[in-house]
């Protein structure tokens, strides 16, 4: 219990201090110069625009983006595109029960798998003279 406090609290202190290393970067900056978005320490990523419905489908359902993390549409740090991880989440559940219709992805990986297969036994069947277990070479 006191572990998951202790974790809690150092976290909200770094969310805390990005926050502030953000918007100290910003004011820093001439005002003309100002866009409110960019990276803390060149690797935390903040925006402190007024969020569109435009940036937050693309933050949080984006089709497009292989990604599972992009920028938040407010504050600093990263956000989950949902799209990918259900894409993720759903191709490691058929890939552990082996079963339905596969995403692209997991088409595209099983497609390599059969070619993988299909080119051993074809190089096992040359080995053993047309003969694999009891299968002829076709």
């Amino acid at each position: 219990m006191r572990t998951a406090r202790r974790l809690r609290r150092l976290t909200t202190v770094a969310g805390f201090g990005l926050m502030v290393a953000a918007i100290s970067q910003e004011m820093a900056k001439p005002e003309a110069q100002r866009t409110w978005t960019g990276k803390v320490f060149g690797l935390v990523p903040y925006d402190f625009r007024p969020p569109t419905w435009d940036r937050i489908r693309a933050a949080y359902w984006n089709p497009n983006s292989s990604s599972l993390l992009s920028t938040r549409v407010l504050g600093v740090g990263w956000s989950i595109n949902l799209y990918r991880a259900s894409v993720l989440l759903e191709n490691g559940f058929r890939m552990l029960m082996g079963t339905g219709a596969a995403t692209p992805i997991l088409r595209q990986a099983q497609k390599a798998a059969t070619q993988a297969t299909s080119k051993a036994q074809d190089v096992a069947a040359s080995a053993t003279g047309g003969r694999v277990g009891n299968r002829a070479a076709s």
